[in-house]
């Protein structure tokens, strides 16, 4: 991307984008990606991710809200059960596919452009950790689902609905570290 500096010059219209240097000048929001390293694919890169992290926790949202009515469910309403068991079946794949490119574009942005790479990026650590946990959660669905599946289920509805907090946290915990990037 070329970033014309006399196009972009518009006194007053960007007060807050100064670069330092022999000229200060403003700079229009094409050019601070370009002046910020960003590339037009790296922002698509990172736009997909995006989209792809948000719909993988919508999954994670909701399959253990499932499990809470599978929970509820009395022993003699088998059809009831085995439509909510059916649901979780095709969520966990669904969510399962959407983890897979939202990890991987991750991975990308990370080794291929870069972002939080070296060691000083104390708050791209914590984020790795925290996805790794929510990998960790996600795997425990599909072994509560399994439970499910062959009757082997020995919780009650109230646990699975504080275990259906648990991926609300960890999402405003990565969301925390990769905009404010505490440390």
């Amino acid at each position: 991307m070329v970033c014309d500096s006399k196009k972009a010059f518009q006194p007053g219209l960007w007060p807050g984008f100064f670069r330092v240097g022999p000229v200060r000048r403003a700079l229009a929001p094409s050019c601070l990606a370009a002046e910020q390293g960003y590339t037009g694919r790296m922002l698509w890169v990172k736009s997909f991710h995006i989209v792809f992290v948000a719909s993988w926790f919508a999954g994670l949202f909701y399959l253990p809200r499932i499990f809470v009515n599978l929970a509820m469910v009395p022993p003699e309403s088998v059809a009831e059960r085995e439509r909510l068991l059916l649901m979780s079946r095709k969520l966990m794949r669904f969510t399962t596919l959407l983890a897979v490119p939202a990890v991987g574009l991750g991975l990308w942005l990370w080794l291929g452009y870069g972002i939080g790479l070296g060691l000083d990026q104390t708050w791209m650590h914590a984020k790795l950790a925290l996805v790794l946990l929510i990998l960790g959660y996600h795997h425990v669905c599909g072994v509560m689902l399994r439970r499910f599946e062959r009757g082997l289920n020995r919780r009650g509805h109230v646990w699975y609905r504080w275990f259906n907090e648990a991926p609300v946290i960890m999402l405003v915990l990565v969301v925390v570290l990769v905009v404010v990037k505490p440390f």
